[in-house]
């Protein structure tokens, strides 16, 4: 087959959950064989339901998907599913595939070499951390060796490791791949265009080029098309202000008049319709624990207490331990550490088991309040770009972005005096992390975090480093 070769194709496709919930409309676009591209756009903006229309899991409402004769697809979704967290290994990878596949084992020691995980096959998914959790997902798609790989945010909980094993692996890919990612630098390194979904116009713009070239193209574009229309607008304004005064005289001048308002009216046509930039939250504060003063929380082995105000970074690779951690801490069982008594804990986990999926973010948010305050969880929910179709949605249904923004907003409203934050950049769009960098900064009780993006960590003042490697 050539590489040049057509292998999908959206033809005018129209997608919505119901009729108040129109996802896509009217998007066309074509991948080609042997390409690398990127998906890129707001939260909620589509992009796990444009992998479900290419894995044909869903349907187009209006519009045709058009799929190469026996085009093979595999998808690597973005966590582990409830249901499979009591497989072995061995069974992970067989559920896998449709009918049985026999001698599995050199097939799984192989996709396991390649996402550099080394992984018995008798053990239970549950007891992997997040990172390994990763790997596993991408190499249950790798094992299928499809023609086509779709890869969602394949570099959450990945170690600084894991992402370079990851992106060199990608790098040196020979199919064809589709990977939405936030992490703009992994993607740099191996995209050679860009599928952008627009949250406003629910359109999809397709573009040549690695990342980072393709933002630029686009800034570049909205800054040029933004200075014509402030011209045009100049210009418009300019002939309206003169009919005004023409319109006001007689004869010849009212035709004269007349003309410059056909005239306005040709340059109200030529206004381009500029794509609107995605927004990013509203700057906010996670309010402290007034009650929780002095020492918060006390690692006694380890002679570090944090109190009021005091920050510590929690590192080691993954698998190491940093989770479970975290779980300890919250369930009260980790031995040689002591929370103050009264203190009140918030909790951000990697896989936001800590909200509830069949309520709706409307009733997880008044939950979440001392005294619950229609007006104001609205108000605060709208910095989070919760907007009223949001808050009326279940949390299962949300997108995982938009899940961890809720998980966000929530912690506005619990007022913790121990913070544990669990990879909280995972899922979040980039415009975004600094906002969230820039609370965890100024937040004022004890907190304790996780994260392997050190661009997001150096932005937050710590005060403490435990590093769990050390300790091997």
């Amino acid at each position: 087959m050539q590489k040049t070769e057509t292998i999908i194709s959206f033809d005018k496709v129209f997608f919505e959950y119901g009729p108040n919930k129109p996802i896509l409309d009217e998007v066309s676009f074509s991948l080609r064989r042997g390409s690398k591209t990127t998906v890129m756009g707001q939260n909620g903006a589509g992009k796990s339901t444009l992998f479900d229309l290419l894995t044909k899991e869903l349907a187009p409402t209006g519009g045709q998907v058009n799929v190469a004769g026996d085009l093979t697809t595999a998808h690597s979704r973005q966590a582990i599913l409830p249901a499979e967290l009591a497989l072995s290994v061995r069974e992970f990878f067989e559920k896998c595939f449709k009918n049985k596949v026999y001698n599995i084992d050199p097939k799984i020691d192989a996709v396991l070499e390649a996402v550099n995980l080394k992984a018995p096959k008798d053990r239970v998914i549950k007891t992997f951390s997040g990172g390994q959790q990763a790997r596993l997902l991408l190499a249950s798609a790798l094992i299928q060796d499809p023609d086509l790989l779709l890869l969602d945010e394949p570099t959450n909980n990945l170690d600084k490791d894991g992402i370079s094993h990851l992106t060199q692996f990608l790098i040196d890919y020979k199919k064809t791949l589709v990977v939405i990612s936030h992490d703009a630098d992994f993607l740099n390194a191996f995209t050679d265009g860009v599928l952008y979904l627009d949250v406003h116009s629910r359109k999809v713009e397709q573009y040549s080029g690695n990342y980072f070239a393709v933002v630029k193209e686009i800034s570049a574009r909205i800054e040029r098309e933004n200075r014509r229309n402030a011209q045009i607008a100049k210009e418009i304004q300019e002939k309206k202000d003169k009919a005004n005064v023409f319109g006001h005289k007689s004869g010849q001048m009212r035709v004269v008049a007349m003309r410059m308002r056909e005239k306005v009216a040709e340059l109200e046509e030529k206004i381009v319709d500029v794509r609107k930039e995605d927004k990013s939250i509203r700057p906010f504060i996670i309010p402290a624990q007034e009650e929780a003063r002095g020492e918060i929380i006390n690692f006694s082995k380890r002679h570090i207490a944090l109190w009021r105000g005091k920050h510590l970074l929690l590192k080691g690779p993954n698998g190491i331990g940093k989770s479970t951690l975290l779980e300890s801490i919250v369930g009260g069982k980790a031995k040689g550490i002591t929370v103050g008594v009264g203190v009140k804990i918030g909790y951000y986990r990697q896989d936001f088991s800590t909200l509830n999926f069949e309520e709706t973010v409307q009733r997880s948010l008044l939950s979440s309040m001392d005294e619950p305050n229609e007006e104001r969880m609205r108000s605060v929910a709208a910095g989070f770009l919760l907007g009223a179709d949001v808050i009326r949605t279940k949390i299962g249904h949300l997108s995982e972005g938009q899940k961890g923004l809720v998980a966000f907003c929530r912690l506005v409203f619990e007022k913790p005096g121990l913070l544990l934050l669990d990879e909280p950049t995972n899922h979040i769009n980039f415009r975004h992390i600094p906002v969230i960098a820039r609370a965890l900064d100024k937040f004022e009780g004890a907190m304790i975090l996780v994260s392997h993006v050190p661009k997001f960590v150096e932005k937050i003042r710590i005060d403490e480093i435990i590093d769990l490697y050390a300790d091997r």
